[in-house]
């Protein structure tokens, strides 16, 4: 009796919904790979992405990130009344020691992050203050949001 090898990857590649998994997988490698960066040819690790922290009052949403290292310049905000977007670049220092050899676990790059908004805001009202890493947002509700009500059905 001879044996074979059994391949089961050919035989799925003839099912169509098997197909499908396979386009999914090539999709999100594609979008791992956009995700780490590499240095030559060399994959380096994630992307510097902020981390955020959102509360919302009657009146406004108050929004934190966390970028140390960067100058205010460097930061770049833009509001509408759905999100805010928050980008900017962390720069890298170039350091040299006595034996030729550097070490960095910090994160340099450029990032950019979308945050999608839970209420409408009065995007050309939005405030900024930035002070030890941290950038604070206070974004206004918009009025229609403010007085919104909800009516509650009693079942």
């Amino acid at each position: 009796m001879a044996i074979t090898r059994w391949e089961p990857f050919r035989e799925i590649e003839r099912l169509e919904p098997f197909r499908e998994v396979d386009t999914l997988q090539r999709q999100l490698n594609r979008l791992f790979d956009r995700l780490m960066p590499t240095d030559g040819g060399e994959r380096v690790g994630f992307a510097f992405v902020p981390a955020a922290e959102l509360d919302e009052t009657d009146d406004a949403i108050h929004l934190k990130l966390e970028v140390p290292g960067l100058e205010r310049n460097d930061i770049h905000v833009e509001a509408t009344p759905e999100s805010i977007s928050i980008s900017g670049e962390r720069k890298s220092e170039t350091k040299t020691e006595e034996n030729g050899v550097t070490r960095s676990e910090f994160r340099y790059g450029k990032f950019q992050r979308v945050i999608p908004l839970p209420s409408l805001i009065q995007h050309d009202q939005v405030q900024a203050e930035y002070k030890n890493g941290i950038l604070r947002l206070t974004l206004p509700k918009a009025e229609s949001e403010r007085n919104k009500a909800v009516k509650v059905n009693i079942g």
